[in-house]
């Protein structure tokens, strides 16, 4: 066999090795959001630390900036003349949510029907197990890589990166790479490989309504004195039109044109809703959502959205015949290509100070606001992930674009000199991830794995034909370690 093949015969005949180290990612409660343990987080990174050693990774090492949570950080660069490359993935996941809402512990992996569940499963732990197990099946295989590899497991990717900034400018030296290929994204179905194209920007908000110092007798009060709660409401639904787009006037304005290339690649798409309806776990008869003239991936892509994803007034246990005194939301955004966060976060509170009844006062702060990113898959990176994907899976990839937002994308792409970001990963719409019962299909990861390792034999044989990917200063240009 070639090496390729011996590399990924090895790796299929380890999947009970790669599935017994994400198992034990897994069972480590890595939470990165305040309020969860950060010792968790840590511990995660050193668990992800000694998996990157096992594969044969050099120099592995914990790296962070003023306190943050810790990325874990290694390499092999002993290729010569040869691209290097940036593996991505991240080991903090976000809260379980409603724990008595899983089928099982979310930190407790259980297989059921060839999926996986638990938190981080697809999210994105598999993303980090399946750069070592690439690394390592070649290694083993050969004792060499066809490129040179540089790997980030960020811990903060939950939370929205906000150290990523500060950490590339501080470690650019020791990441400076031609290619990124990032294992947090998805497929377009169980079976049917993707190469994100687009994400959508993400914003959050926090609008606090309040109307006296504290809650009054709904009996004694009930009437003259406004109520907080309903108020919020009012405000709230008056964010979106009958369709449930947004209404807030001028939000979308500047929301960019899709390009004759994306219209061809959406008309491509075969019809997703009923797929999505049952994967999403919709109820009979709720309709979807949006512009009915636009296709769901349309509206998922490149359309804005809002949904309101905390309320605070008063539990229903314990409640008792008031009035509160305030109520309070917090507020996630989807800002389509084209659209400045700010300009949009602006005219939200903006309208929501006009659409609170009855002279209530109103706070509204933001917290994030991040911008989406796009690209062109063409050039020889994106040839060679596809070629990769499609002897792996058997089917040519879908090029589609992601609902969620990767903050970190433009920052790593802005940082390198513009370098192609290859944007695959474990999630299918049945992993639910961020949500109870998160799952990975245990097949398609397996097929994740072989992908990785056909995708750095490609990108070696392009480079060796091709000059499109240049070699940064600096590059090793011999078989000796730096």
């Amino acid at each position: 066999m070639s090496s390729l093949e011996t590399a990924v015969a090895l790796a299929r005949a380890r999947q009970a090795t790669f599935r017994t180290q994400l198992e034990g990612l897994v069972r480590i409660p890595s939470v990165s959001a305040p309020g969860f343990d950060p010792v968790e987080v840590t511990r995660a990174a050193e668990e992800t630390a000694a998996i990157l050693e096992v594969a044969g990774l050099e120099n592995v090492r914990l790296l962070g900036i003023d306190g943050s949570h810790p990325n874990v950080v290694g390499e092999w660069m002993h290729a010569s003349d040869a691209p290097n490359v940036l593996l991505y993935a991240h080991h903090d996941v976000q809260p379980p949510g409603h724990v008595d809402r899983w089928t099982s512990d979310p930190f407790v992996p259980v297989e059921r029907d060839g999926r996986l569940y638990g938190r981080g499963a697809a999210d994105d732990k598999a993303g980090a197990v399946a750069h070592a197990a690439c690394v390592g099946s070649w290694l083993d295989a050969t004792g060499r890589l066809p490129v040179n590899v540089r790997v980030l497991v960020e811990g903060e990717e939950e939370i929205g990166s906000p150290n990523l900034h500060r950490f590339l400018e501080a470690h650019a030296a020791e990441l400076d790479s031609d290619v990124l290929v990032l294992a947090d994204a998805g497929n377009w179905s169980v079976g049917v490989p993707g190469v994100t194209c687009a994400l959508r920007g993400v914003g959050s908000a926090f609008v606090r309504v309040r109307g006296m110092q504290s809650p009054l007798h709904s009996g004694l009060a009930g009437g003259p004195v406004p109520d907080p709660v309903m108020a919020l409401a009012r405000a709230l639904a008056s964010l979106v039109d009958t369709n449930g787009d947004i209404a807030v006037p001028g939000f979308d304005d500047d929301v960019r044109a899709l390009t004759p290339e994306e219209i061809a690649r959406l008309d491509a798409l075969p019809d997703a809703d009923s797929l999505l309806r049952r994967e999403w776990g919709l109820l009979p008869g709720v309709v979807l959502t949006g512009d009915p003239l636009r296709s769901t991936p349309e509206k998922l892509w490149f359309r804005p959205a809002v949904a309101v994803v905390g309320f605070d007034a008063h539990p229903i246990a314990g409640s008792s015949n008031q009035i509160l005194a305030e109520a309070s939301a917090r507020l996630s955004f989807r800002f389509a290509p084209g659209q400045d966060p700010f300009r949009c976060l602006g005219l939200v509170g903006e309208h929501l100070r006009d659409a609170v009844p009855w002279g209530l006062d109103v706070e509204f702060a933001v917290d994030e606001a991040v911008p989406a990113w796009v690209c062109e898959p063409e050039g020889p990176a994106f040839d060679a992930v596809e070629a990769a994907l499609t002897a792996s899976f058997g089917h040519a990839p879908v090029h589609m674009g992601v609902g969620g937002s990767i903050p970190f994308v433009e920052p790593f792409a802005t940082a390198f000199g513009g370098i192609p970001a290859l944007l695959i990963g474990p999630a299918d719409p049945g992993s639910r991830i961020h949500g109870e019962d998160e799952s990975l299909h245990l097949g398609d990861w397996a097929r994740l794995i072989e992908s990785e390792i056909r995708l750095l034999a490609e990108l070696a044989a392009r480079h060796a034909h091709s000059s499109a990917v240049p070699r940064p200063v600096g590059a090793p240009d011999s078989d000796e370690p730096l």
